[in-house]
């Protein structure tokens, strides 16, 4: 067995810079990793205002110190994603300020009375991350990217209690593994969240997440504790049995595996600190995704609006009948990629569709039996063109060209397929076409070669009848 967790000396060996100030904002504790990134050392600062220390005027100044006062009296963390903050120079550096750009996070910490005692500040100097920001999309002002910045928080103090308040509170997750099983010593409430909140402690990391042995992970903790040098890894995926009995869940962490050097050179173990970036990897995808769809929607737009210049320009006599039918058929496309665009391209309803399309005509005369089905994108596409061309054909010529005239649509939907009729009746008596003209031609090109599906079309003397079959299944 070993004594008690000495937190101050874990805080102190945290990779990332933690500080605290007391309610007057004066410095009670930083970690070495603190002191590092502003050149300080800890007797400049303790007992000091923030402001003391780091003296500024302006808005900069003004902003910081609202964020402190804004999390010591409200209780609540207060995040600034992007602050400029000139820092003073050493002057074995040649004195001065530098100017600097920062991301910061203030977690209050509530003593005995409830009150706000402490205000904890994880800082991250991020000045490099913008001036490539800079460099990449103009000077400007400052894009407050959350993906860029790293937002976490963690605790730090004087006293023990208070310490392990702060570290069990820290956003990001945190371990500590000791000794050459890697047995886990401690380990926060981020982290215990991760695992699925498992009973840990104490356990060596094969029996107590024995789904990561064959991952790699504990091949890496094995050599951070032979080399003594630090791992960090970006967007690593871990697959957690987060459950009890419960299928692998694929996470993806930022993380890094710090040794724990004691005084004579030896590793006594590792501490282990990150945050679940599963969401912004899986966004990442999701935009790749979006990006190559909508290369792959606009290529096939372009080729659609190529097909019903070239056809309609076929079937028509004078410029002004040309963009009438193209102006029309291009309205179409419009009004089902509008029906897609309000639902961010999930998809449309069958009914949308339908309504769109015979907006213009009486609906007394059109009767509708089926489903509310919802199409996926491509599939809309495809029969918004096509319920355009059935629809302009009977105004036309058919059903919805007299009074008596009347439509019935019918659909099912069944095993993944879509099955539906288009029926007219009480129109004029319907001759077969002599030639195929753009419309069947887009039909059959539509359902047929877009979609994949069947498609037949009757041209019964008592009303033309067009019955497809349409996947909704295929993964578009």
């Amino acid at each position: 067995m070993t004594g008690p967790i000495d937190f101050e000396a874990v805080f102190d060996r945290l990779p990332t810079p933690y500080m605290m100030l007391d309610r007057d904002l004066r410095y009670v504790a930083a970690n070495q990793a603190y002191l590092d990134t502003l050149n300080r050392h800890w007797a400049e600062l303790a007992g000091r205002t923030i402001f003391e220390a780091f003296p500024s005027e302006g808005e900069s100044r003004s902003r910081l110190e609202e964020s402190l006062v804004r999390a010591r009296d409200t209780g609540r963390v207060d995040h600034l994603p992007l602050i400029p903050y000139a820092i003073e120079r050493p002057a074995h550096e040649g004195g001065g300020f530098e100017d600097r750009i920062w991301s910061a996070t203030h977690t209050p910490i509530p003593g005995s009375d409830g009150r706000t005692a402490y205000i904890v500040q994880h800082t991250q100097d991020v000045t490099a991350i913008q001036r490539l920001k800079d460099v990449a999309f103009g000077r400007g002002e400052m894009t407050m990217l959350q993906d860029d910045v790293l937002l976490r928080a963690g605790a730090v103090g004087a006293q023990s209690d208070e310490l392990r308040r702060l570290f069990m509170q820290a956003p990001s997750f945190m371990g500590v593994l000791r000794g050459p099983d890697h047995r886990i010593d401690l380990v926060n409430n981020a982290y215990s969240q991760l695992i699925g909140w498992r009973e840990v402690l104490g356990l060596p990391l094969r029996e107590a997440l024995p789904e990561v042995v064959d991952q790699g992970f504990i091949a890496l903790l094995d050599k951070v504790s032979a080399s003594g040098e630090a791992f960090v890894g970006r967007e690593i995926k871990v697959a957690l049995q987060r459950t009890p009995d419960g299928p692998l869940e694929d996470r993806f962490l930022d993380f890094i595996y710090q040794p724990i050097v004691e005084p004579d050179g030896s590793v006594s173990g590792v501490l282990v600190e990150g945050s679940d970036v599963t969401d912004k990897v899986l966004a990442g995808e999701q935009q790749r995704l979006l990006l190559d769809e909508l290369n792959h929607r606009v290529k096939n737009t372009l080729a659609t609006v190529q097909a019903i210049a070239r056809q309609t320009l076929r079937g028509v006599q004078t410029p002004a009948t040309f963009v009438r039918a193209f102006e029309a058929r291009l309205l179409a496309l419009s009004q089902t990629h509008n029906a897609l665009t309000d639902s961010q391209w999930a998809g449309a309803g069958l009914r949308q569709i339908l309504a769109q399309e015979l907006a213009p005509y009486d609906p007394g005369r059109i009767a509708m039996d089926g489903p509310d089905v919802n199409l996926p994108a491509r599939v809309a596409l495809s029969l918004g063109m096509v319920f355009h061309e059935l629809a302009t054909n009977a105004a036309k010529y058919g059903a919805l060209s007299v009074e008596a005239g009347r439509l019935h649509l019918s659909w099912s939907v069944a095993a993944g397929l879509l099955a539906f009729e288009w029926r007219e009746a009480g129109g004029p008596p319907v001759m077969p076409p002599t030639r195929h003209g753009f419309g069947s031609r887009l039909i059959d090109r539509s359902i047929g070669g877009e979609l994949r599906g069947q498609v037949a079309i009757d041209y019964a003397e008592a009303g033309l009848a067009c019955r497809f079959t349409v996947s909704l299944d295929r993964a578009f």
